[in-house]
């Protein structure tokens, strides 16, 4: 019943766009590159009993004169990563509660996680973090670091949220870790102007975004044929970064998925994931390259000459890469045997550290109420991140040309299975995997070496 509500919704928000188409704190205030929506998580952080705060608290760290001061952590989730966007939200929220003092440290994937794990094993944790449950749910939340929110699912806020966010946002006992604020789906992108000089355009649906697995082999060649002098797709497996469009693209071909549906075992190496990593590695134009991760792939992409198709793409690469763009970028599904394309998706919103500070805590939770359940703040707090709310807020991007030609693949999102147990070892077995079918491998030995390497982490 849940699952057709996010589907209405979505429908509804694309029949809405006309069928159209889808700091303070001196810290780091670089743009997130969404080649790592899915980031490296530190696998051996180990923090140690909640700290107490005691008298020689710092006055940042405790309450005052009947305020509260805490401080939020944010990763670069579009524009949450932007000095002066986060400081007009605050602005915002401080309007409804002055006693509540927030100060903000921004986070890049290159270096964050080391610095919430180093602030961690100080006793210094941060209140408040924004990220996705890969690090809140799966990694902080597993190891007993995260503050239960159970209470701000309310009732309302269950009936609300999209079902598959919501699952997300919990572990396996119910606990929820996470309250979401914002969403996407990833996709893939063709150079439009090289399929069509080409005549590969007639292998998919322009308007739709979808194309069969018939059909994206057919429009390879096709370009492979037309002299495109480079690769037309890569298949990067230098590590981890945009591995999103490389599950997808594997998963989508012929059906295959990477979990079970419970999020307990990895099942990448299927029957279908062996034919669809056959048909990749044998198709002319489609090149296995262990020298490149998701962004090397992007700015291939974007040259307007090396590559033809992108594997890791979403909105916010194209707003990133508008000014280089030379060609005409039409963003695509990934392609499928059955014509029902289930792509990954990004879920992100707000974590509360367990610091044992009761006022603390429950000036976090105002702080995640405002922000992503407020009437008229909810809106402006999505739209900073360039991306859809994670339950129907209406067409908020009105006059929008480009969120609207994504929003047609919102209706796309399948499940999002990247709270497994043993997920950052799985990510790491996931690109030696694609190198080894790259480099000769028979490709079932490759996938079962996968899936035995994650499953025993899964164990562990």
């Amino acid at each position: 019943m849940k699952y057709r509500k996010i589907l209405a919704m979505a429908l509804s928000c694309v029949m809405a766009f006309s069928l159209a188409a889808c700091g303070g704190g001196g810290g780091n205030t670089d743009k997130k590159d969404d080649t790592q929506t899915e980031e490296n998580q530190t696998d051996d952080s180990q923090a140690g009993e909640d700290s107490e705060q005691g008298e020689d608290a710092s006055e940042e760290e405790g309450s005052s004169s009947g305020s509260t001061n805490i401080t939020l952590w944010t990763y670069p989730i579009g524009n949450w990563g932007d000095n002066a966007t986060v400081e007009g939200l605050i602005e915002s929220f401080n309007k409804v509660h002055p006693e509540i003092n927030v100060t903000v440290e921004y986070l890049d994937y290159a270096n964050g996680d080391d610095q919430v794990n180093t602030a961690i094993e100080g006793g210094q944790a941060p209140d408040l973090v924004m990220e996705g449950p890969e690090r809140l749910v799966a990694n902080w939340g597993a190891k007993g670091l995260m503050v239960d929110l159970s209470d701000l699912w309310t009732d309302e806020a269950k009936e609300a949220i999209y079902d598959s966010v919501e699952n997300a946002c919990q572990n396996n006992e119910g606990v929820f870790y996470e309250y979401p604020l914002c969403m996407t789906a990833h996709t893939m992108a063709i150079n439009r102007d090289m399929f069509e000089k080409a005549d590969a355009l007639q292998y998919l649906d322009e308007e739709k975004g979808t194309w069969t697995t018939e059909g994206f082999q057919k429009a390879v060649e096709a370009v492979a044929a037309s002299g495109q002098a480079q690769a037309v797709g890569a298949v990067y497996c230098k590590g981890q970064g945009g591995d999103q469009g490389t599950r997808a693209l594997i998963n989508n071909l012929y059906g295959g998925t990477f979990t079970n549906p419970e999020h307990t075992e990895y099942t990448a190496n299927s029957d279908e994931n062996v034919k669809a990593l056959e048909l990749l590695n044998g198709l002319n134009g489609i090149n296995f390259d262990p020298s490149l991760e998701g962004g090397d792939e992007v700015n291939m992409f974007c040259n307007g000459s090396t590559l033809a198709m992108a594997f890791c793409w979403n909105v916010s690469q194209e707003k990133n890469n508008a000014e280089n763009l030379s060609f005409d970028v039409l963003p695509m599904a990934f392609p499928t045997e059955s014509g029902d394309p289930k792509l990954c998706g990004g879920i992100w919103g707000f974590g509360i550290f367990d610091n044992g500070d009761a006022a603390r805590i429950e000036a976090a939770k105002t702080f995640i109420d405002f922000m992503a359940n407020d009437e008229t703040q909810v809106v402006e707090s999505v739209k900073a991140s360039s991306y859809w709310p994670v339950k129907d807020l209406g067409n908020i991007y009105e006059g929008d040309d480009l969120m609207t030609e994504y929003s047609k693949f919102i209706p796309f999102m399948g499940d999002y299975y990247q709270v497994v147990s043993g997920w950052a070892e799985a990510r790491t077995a996931w690109w030696n995997m694609l190198q080894q079918v790259g480099s000769g491998t028979d490709v079932k030995t490759a996938l079962d070496e996968f899936a035995n390497t994650a499953n025993a982490a899964a164990a562990n």
